[in-house]
């Protein structure tokens, strides 16, 4: 069964269609893949489904309830968090009270909230800095201290925006398990990312965003090797110059 599913959004703005006639699904407990070149339509998809933008047309539906005319924090509420691709911790508050504004959302009382940020913070591998302002964090950290705030609102499904962008590769290998640990436990994802090799370890199932428009989906190699979405990364003839080196391999 569907958790989430888009029919049909399109987004103008203006002259420009940043988002044109999409669709895609994800399921209880799936982990899907968003990815396209810069530009796509990817970062505006994400708040259509999220409820930041409204569609120009089309429909989001959230455990089989229409959420599209429905606001982010209530869409929150129903069990949908997500990150962005800019970071903006509270700089001023430790990683503890961060954490916790997002555990506010279902715990009135400090001291649950508090009892929740602290072991969202083990989850993530924050439990160490707990204490230190979120002002201190490095990049890496800083990611993690937007993962855990998504969670702390204890979601059915997270939609991250690249929360693997900045990392190094010895980052980007550490947190794969914090991801894959989420799934496990039954949290859907849908992840916009650039890192192929995330991509590939954790997704059952990528759609390809390019110009606005859903041009491929399925399993992770299949479409890394499909034409069109060769042609969309690298450019025209593209695909025909790679099957012609391999042919001469």
């Amino acid at each position: 069964m569907s958790l989430l599913k888009a029919e049909g959004l399109s987004r103008r703005f203006g002259g420009l269609l940043a988002v044109d006639n999409a669709s895609l699904s994800v399921p209880e407990g799936g982990l899907v893949g968003l990815i396209g070149p810069n530009g796509a339509g990817k970062t505006t998809l994400f708040s259509l489904l999220s409820g930041f933008l409204a569609p120009s047309t089309g429909r989001v539906t959230f455990d089989g309830a229409d959420v599209t005319a429905e606001a982010p924090h209530r869409r929150a509420a129903r069990g949908m968090a997500r990150t962005f691709q800019i970071v903006q911790p509270f700089a001023g508050l430790s990683v503890r009270d961060n954490i916790a504004v997002g555990a506010y959302l279902r715990h009135a009382g400090r001291a649950e909230a508090t009892r929740l940020a602290e072991a969202v913070a083990t989850e993530v591998g924050l439990a160490p800095m707990l204490n230190a302002q979120a002002s201190s964090l490095t990049v890496a950290g800083r990611k993690r201290l937007e993962l855990a705030r998504a969670l702390a609102t204890e979601p059915r499904l997270l939609l991250l925006d690249e929360v693997l962008a900045g990392l190094n590769p010895s980052e980007v290998r550490d947190i794969i398990p914090v991801i894959r640990a989420i799934r496990g436990r039954g949290v859907a994802i849908l992840m916009i990312e650039h890192v192929m090799q995330a991509v590939m370890n954790l997704c059952d199932h990528v759609h390809v965003l390019s110009g606005g428009r859903m041009i491929a989906a399925g399993p992770p190699r299949e479409v890394c090797a499909d034409p069109m979405v060769i042609e969309a990364y690298l450019g025209h003839g593209a695909a025909a110059r790679i099957a012609a080196g391999g042919a001469h391999a």
